[in-house]
């Protein structure tokens, strides 16, 4: 005979939360009385709850007023058919449990539920008998250990006992939520709050932030939630500027925050923050070399010497960090505007001319030139392989304003080291590959300006001897009908076949 149904009182939390289970509690006279030999007998591992002198002990039948039992709730689950399959048969079978009625009203649930027994007390046929309830759980793995454990913790204020792994905590918040027990949440927050998570345990709390008060979730939402919608961005700009900047061994450094950019999963950030880098970099270069090559100082020959160098160390450093910026950018193929940005420089390749015409940099700078080239072949290389695509005006312009800076160089750096060389010879080859890419006048003014990869030996210089059989090749096609006034008329052709 069922006296009545009890529903569980929701735990408001600025919007009322769901119930975590299917939990059925009625107070049952049912119970076959072969029942209770089925109850565990087993002994709490916490210290007993005294009260008015008295000792009551978890699943003590021997002065216990209620009987729980705890079983599998399979009907009331959604879920139920695919999950109870999986459970092990003996955590799906029922168990009974002995309590005691003074205890358990820690549970806000259990107390709103006894309120109905003593008020139903005016039925002496129930005075002398166990309260019997029923507690539906739901069908998952260890879901009736999770709950006996909880029920244990009642007897207790030593939750540290139990709660000891970020696993325990996640498994009992949710039966402390569901049976309205604050001390038993409380415990298991903070305790997550102090520890760190694996990724699957950090799911599991996301999960549960939405049950949990305002200020009981305020720690666990700091954790995981992001203070701006930019966080990455700006996670990855500081990164970049303290790979560059701020480390004396920065070869690891990087090398991490070049794993870093090319495992992360959104690129337009890593782009935006890499461009800012390369421009802010690129800047401070340029005007160090413009206030090398134009010197206005006032003072001594001593200070504008120091000055000078001052200021070719500041290029250099900047070129380094150049150099690595367009190395990353090539890498998440984001170097598009680096390109464009590159082939915007007339006055600062005048200035590298200038100065590279000069001796000083030899003594303080040596690698200079170098780093410049390498910069240099990188965005040509991506553009001439296809990694970075850019219209023809960039590309023409690409050539123009750094050809002469390789012919200064090849010219004025002596002597010529076998790793200059073959940068040299790269760099000549690619921007040869880029003019077969322009149209034929383009490419006819700009083939004039490379007859400074020429060598003695014709043999040694197969790039420059293709470069022009390609071209000769194309211009002694037959002209169509119209093509010839198209191609030459407005632009000069010098050029008849």
């Amino acid at each position: 005979m069922i006296l009545g149904g009890a529903k569980k009182k929701q735990r408001t939390t600025g919007t009322t939360a769901s119930r975590h289970s299917s939990t059925v509690a009625v107070i049952d006279s049912s119970f076959p009385e072969k029942s209770l030999s089925e109850v565990s007998q087993s002994k709490s591992r916490l210290a007993p709850t005294t009260t008015s002198g008295s000792t009551s002990f978890f699943n003590d039948s021997s002065t216990a007023d209620v009987i729980l039992r705890v079983f599998v709730d399979t009907i009331s689950s959604v879920e139920s058919a695919s999950v109870s399959r999986s459970i092990d048969p003996s955590s799906a079978s029922d168990i009974h449990v002995y309590l005691h009625s003074h205890v358990i009203r820690r549970s806000k649930y259990f107390s709103a539920l006894l309120s109905d027994r003593w008020i139903g007390q005016a039925h002496p046929e129930y005075s002398d008998e166990l309260l019997r309830l029923n507690l539906g759980v739901p069908p998952t793995q260890g879901s009736i250990q999770s709950h006996v454990t909880v029920l244990e913790l009642l007897y207790t204020n030593d939750f540290a006992n139990i709660i000891d792994s970020a696993s325990t905590a996640l498994d009992l918040l949710p039966v402390a939520l569901e049976l309205l027990f604050e001390e038993c949440v409380h415990s298991c927050v903070k305790f997550l709050e102090a520890v760190p998570w694996t990724e699957e345990e950090e799911k599991r709390v996301l999960n549960l932030i939405p049950f949990l008060s305002e200020e009981e979730s305020e720690e666990l939402l700091a954790r995981v939630s992001p203070v701006r919608e930019d966080s990455c961005e700006l996670m990855l700009e500081g990164l970049i500027l303290s790979a560059i900047h701020n480390y004396q061994n920065m070869a690891y450094v990087k090398a991490f925050v070049a794993k870093i950019l090319r495992d992360f999963s959104s690129r337009e950030p890593a782009k935006r923050v890499l461009e800012k880098a390369f421009n802010m970099s690129l800047k401070t270069m340029k005007e160090s070399l413009e206030e090398y090559s134009s010197p206005d100082f006032r003072g001594d020959h001593n200070e504008t010497e120091a000055i000078q160098r001052l200021n070719l160390h500041k290029a250099m450093t900047n070129g380094k960090h150049l150099l690595w910026l367009v190395e990353r950018m090539i890498e998440l193929r984001v170097a598009d505007v680096a390109v464009k940005e590159w082939s915007e420089q007339a006055a600062f390749t005048a200035d590298l001319q200038r100065a590279f015409r000069d001796d000083a940099w030899r003594n303080i700078v040596p690698g200079l030139p170098g780093v410049v080239l390498r910069c240099t072949c990188r965005l040509a290389n991506a553009v001439a392989a296809g990694t970075i695509l850019v219209a023809r005006q960039v590309r023409r312009k690409l050539v123009e304003d750094w050809l002469p800076v390789l012919v200064v160089c090849k010219d004025n750096v002596s002597p010529m080291s076998p790793s200059n060389k073959s940068s040299y010879l790269e760099l000549e080859e690619t921007f040869l590959r880029i003019i077969s890419t322009l149209p034929m006048l383009d490419a006819q003014e700009l083939l004039q300006q490379c007859l400074s990869f020429s060598t003695r030996n014709v043999e040694d210089c197969p790039h420059l001897v293709r470069a022009f059989n390609t071209w000769f090749r194309r211009a002694a096609r037959p002209l169509k009908p119209g093509d010839d006034l198209k191609e030459c008329d407005d632009d000069g052709c010098s050029f008849q076949f």
